[in-house]
């Protein structure tokens, strides 16, 4: 892991700017009495904040009635998209044994995955459960040579998209497939728990679910293994919107900073993302209060429809034309700033830990956070723009971007826990995605940090006389392979 820390010369977008009166006014205080509104909301309605939920609508409404109180005005920018929706779903053994496995705790479907109820015995491909549990399983076409058709494929997790292992399994005659995780160390995210993953654009001709490495470890070792593979799926129309406020300034260097306002339907998300939401909210009141005059427009952007695939931001991005790409300088993002055993993740934005490199720029938006983190001798770490959050769409059109991120189903490292404390072999948040993402999931020493760090480079990128790198030409290099888009992983 790189760590840094120590002391920096201040990077070019940064002009000396003192943001020590909006750090002093941005408290984790005022952002968890902005939290505690959001599970309130998330309580009385159905316990969550979903897109095209009443839950979602009053999360809006709290934001939009603080914005106007503090003197801004605000917009919504409406939507629309299909959701996939699960009506029933069976997994279960049906020999040698009778197992019904739980949904979510036990497996998941695939998203974009084909309907179909099927029993049939189960033939495992390629599988590697021992060493480093490295896996190719289901990539080639060969790996299903001599394979039962009709029978269902048990595939592990490993090298190559799902929906390519799906496709490879139904050319081969399988009936469905279970996916298993692949039960080895991965910082990105969690490889032994179920999982959560999708089929994206190319979907599949027959049923494909998720499960656990553990559960796929066991049916790997079953004899005379027969399964129940349901799906019954549809598709639903959600409608819902995204809340824009600007401050004055420069229109011609725009300054976005964005934080999806959605939560998954398992749970009020007060993490995920309402840290992130709360966080600019209470910057945005702050910079109205103290009187502050941007030299560049800031635009707050609380996006909806993140959790089903980034829809509000792709949005956003896809109505803007040539000239408006141009005029956005930067986009900020922050996606979960609270979590319970974090890390002080900061987004890689020259490539220079993971090789992905956003466009042009963001490396400077990364050194901004990085030289305040070290005025401040904190220690950090890079994390990966991986397309997991909303500045996939700014990157993918060459608009520089940066962000901060205290870590979701990834796994603590020993080095991890010596640099930052908490728990080590224990994941980031144990409450990503579920009920208990609750008021108490989070952690307001992280969350004070955070939010002075979101404060400065906000303010910092908001005042600089100097253009950030790339956006001259409006243009930039975001040409990254990414594995996921959303919270469902693609591979």
């Amino acid at each position: 892991m790189l760590l840094i820390i120590g002391s920096a010369q201040p990077v070019l977008a940064d002009n000396g700017t003192d943001t020590a009166l909006l750090r002093d006014a941005v408290s984790a205080e005022n952002i968890i009495s902005h939290l505690q509104e959001l599970q309130a909301i998330a309580d009385a309605n159905d316990g969550n904040r979903a897109a095209g939920t009443s839950g979602h609508v009053a999360s809006a409404e709290y934001i939009e009635g603080q914005l106007q109180a503090a003197g801004y005005e605000t917009e919504r920018q409406y939507f629309t998209y299909p959701k996939f929706v699960v009506d029933l779903a069976v997994l279960a053994q049906t020999a040698p044994t009778q197992t019904t496995y739980t949904y979510a705790d036990e497996y998941r479907d695939m998203t974009s995955s084909a309907e179909g109820d099927v029993t049939a015995p189960v033939t495992a491909v390629d599988v590697n459960l021992a060493g480093d549990r490295a896996s190719t399983s289901g990539c080639e076409a060969s790996d299903f040579e001599g394979f039962p058709a009709g029978n269902i494929a048990l595939i592990q997790r490993g090298t190559c998209d799902f929906a390519l292992k799906a496709a490879n399994a139904a050319a081969a005659g399988a009936s469905a497939v279970i996916i298993f995780n692949q039960g080895n160390v991965n910082l990105a995210d969690d490889r032994f728990g179920v999982v959560n993953g999708t089929l994206g654009e190319a979907g599949s001709t027959i049923p494909v679910v998720g499960t656990s490495f553990a559960i796929g470890e066991e049916l790997a070792a079953t004899e005379g293994l027969e399964m129940r593979v349901a799906l019954d799926t549809h598709e639903e129309l959600v409608e819902t919107f995204n809340v824009l406020a600007d401050t004055a300034g420069r229109a011609d260097r725009t300054v976005l900073v964005g934080a999806h306002l959605d939560s998954v339907a398992e749970g009020p998300g007060i993490n995920d993302n309402g840290s992130g939401s709360a966080a600019i909210l209470e910057t945005a009141i702050q910079i109205a209060e103290l009187g502050i005059e941007p030299t560049n427009r800031i635009r707050f952007a609380f996006w909806s429809g993140e959790e089903d695939g980034l829809i509000g931001s792709d949005y956003y991005v896809s109505q803007l034309s040539a000239r408006d790409i141009k005029n956005h300088a930067v986009n900020l993002n922050f996606d979960m700033v609270a979590s319970p055993n974090p890390v002080r993740f900061v987004y890689d934005g020259d490539g220079g830990a993971f090789g992905a490199e956003g466009p042009n720029g963001s490396d400077t938006v990364e050194d901004v956070f990085l030289d305040y983190f070290a005025s401040q001798g904190l220690a950090t770490a890079p994390t990966e723009f991986d397309g997991r959050s909303d500045y996939f769409g700014f990157i993918e059109n060459g608009i520089p971007a940066g962000g901060l991120f205290t870590g979701a189903e990834g796994i603590k490292s020993e080095e991890e826990a010596d640099i930052f404390g908490g728990t080590a072999g224990r994941p980031y948040d144990p409450c990503y995605h579920a009920a208990c993402d609750t008021i108490s999931n989070i952690d307001p020493v992280v969350l004070e940090e955070m939010a002075d760090a979101i404060a400065h480079t906000t303010l910092t990128f908001a005042m600089t006389t100097s253009a950030v790198k790339g956006t001259a030409q409006g243009g930039g290099k975001a040409a990254n392979d990414f594995a996921f888009k959303g919270n469902h992983s693609l591979r």
